[in-house]
């Protein structure tokens, strides 16, 4: 952390972290070794948490620096079975989803630690089948707002873009579909993972033509700022429950309205007819994409701003934090 390209859960780990340093908290990253966040780092030992193993020694490293650091507050992005150590032990603890959540993973935990570990996810969608299960917030992702440049006009010439992963369940091919049927040149930016090439060369690669379709691979943050600042809209025609989609805020950021599909949380991100369109079906991004005029490219940031900047982001996790914390309005920034 922080990420030179795709990595969501890094992103939001870097934000938070340097947010609450600059705010007086003594913060200490659990973290890949290669990290940098401008706190105190500890390195996972294990480089895999799909490995037994690994994820063992990870948790028995945060368990012996809680000990030893005398932690006020533990907070999770990595995987509950990190916490293990320290489940019954009475330091409160926060656990965050940015994933597809396990009820029986979330049900042993919360039993395990006796109601000390508080969960949160990033997305109403996302914790539906498990709010009833122990204390849980809700806490959107966010963006740093300075990242992006605020653009109240993209120009006549300017193109849809698609910008994600580049395979079939993010829906680029659909991308391409609406862009054909509207009338307008689509930009593809993103990464093809090996696994998904065979599907990118059969769907994708025979319509990336340079006009028409144009694909320019992975891009960085300066990059991306520049793509979705000249785009008309971003376009989310996603065919799973997108838990949250950081990309969308990146692009209302800089006054883009999207134009996505009702699945998981883009309901929750995008404000239909405010800051963009939520569609039930091709035909109705087609249609979206002729009503792009009627979006308020300033609303689009304005909204952004509250909902899903970084200040908003610290704003939220600090109030968890509050709540969590047994002694209210401690002399000292609490360490976490």
């Amino acid at each position: 952390m922080p990420p030179i390209q795709y990595g969501g859960i890094e992103r939001i780990v870097d934000l938070l972290a340097r947010g609450l340093i600059a705010r007086g908290h003594d913060v200490t990253l659990f973290a890949n070794p290669q990290s940098s966040a401008g706190s105190r780092l500890v390195p996972w030992p294990g480089p895999s948490s799909r490995s037994g193993i690994d994820s063992a020694r990870n948790a028995l490293t945060l368990a012996k620096q809680a000990f030893e650091q005398d932690f006020d507050l533990v907070h999770s992005f990595s995987r509950v079975a990190y916490l293990t150590p320290l489940l019954p032990l009475s330091i409160p603890k926060l656990m965050t989803y940015q994933r597809e959540i396990t009820p029986r993973s979330v049900r042993w935990a919360h039993t395990l630690s006796r109601g000390t570990l508080w969960f949160s996810a990033i997305s109403r969608s996302l914790m539906r089948h498990v709010a009833d299960i122990g204390t849980w917030r809700l806490t959107f992702n966010g963006v740093r707002m300075d990242s992006y440049q605020f653009r109240p006009e993209p120009g006549a010439n300017a193109p849809l873009v698609f910008l994600g992963r580049v395979e079939e369940i993010k829906g680029p091919h659909i991308a391409i579909e609406v862009a054909r049927r509207a009338g307008l040149p689509l930009v593809i930016a993103g990464n093809v993972a090996p696994e998904h090439m065979a599907w990118f060369k059969m769907a994708i690669a025979p319509h990336i033509d340079g006009s028409h379709v144009s694909y320019i691979g992975a891009v960085d943050d300066v990059q991306k700022n520049a793509l979705l600042g000249r785009a008309r809209a971003l376009l989310m025609p996603v065919l799973w429950d997108e838990p949250f989609g950081i990309v969308m805020p990146e692009a209302m950021a800089c006054g883009t309205p999207v134009i996505g599909l009702a699945r998981g949380a883009i309901p929750e991100v995008v404000a239909h007819g405010q800051t963009g369109f939520v569609c039930q079906t091709l035909d109705e991004m087609v249609a979206a994409v002729a009503r792009l005029p009627e979006i308020d490219r300033a609303a689009c940031r304005a909204r952004t701003e509250r909902l899903f900047s970084d200040r908003a982001i610290v704003d939220a996790y600090e109030a968890i934090y509050r709540d969590m914390l047994p002694v209210a309005g401690r002399s000292r920034a609490p360490q976490l």
